[in-house]
Parts: C-alpha cells; structure tokens; sequence
C-alpha cells in the first residue's frame, strides 16, 4: 500500500510533535512539514451536527506533513 498523501500527528508535547520529523525519517520518506506545529482543540461533529469536545477537550499539538512534489 502507497503512503498517504497527507500525515497528521497528535502530540502531548511540542518537543515531541517536532522530533517526529527527525524520528520518523519523514524526508527520506518524501514528506515536507506544512504549517506550524500549534496547539489545537479537537471537537466532534455527529451526524446531527451537534459538537462535543475529543479527547477530553484537552489541546495538543498538531503538525501536518505532505508528500512533496516531484
């Protein structure tokens, strides 16, 4: 199976969101880091559009790589 096009990873910790570059190999893998890594609150959309907050409401840092194009 292909890699996807897009990665987002969840972190409790900006150190950790940032190593995950480095850890993951995500160059050699053919990843570039889109965005910055931020702090971001994550709610659920059910299918009556009524919200309630992920993961205990409680933030965590996103980042977001995309495969680059060759």
């Amino acid at each position: 199976m292909a890699e996807p096009h897009r990665i987002t990873y969840l972190a409790k910790t900006f150190s950790a969101a940032a190593l995950e570059f480095h850890r993951g190999h995500m160059a050699e893998r053919g990843y570039r880091m889109e965005g910055r890594i931020e702090p971001t609150v994550f709610e659920i959309i059910d299918e009556d559009g009524k919200t309630r907050p992920a993961f205990d409401g409680e933030p965590l840092f996103t980042v977001t790589f995309v495969k680059r194009e060759d």
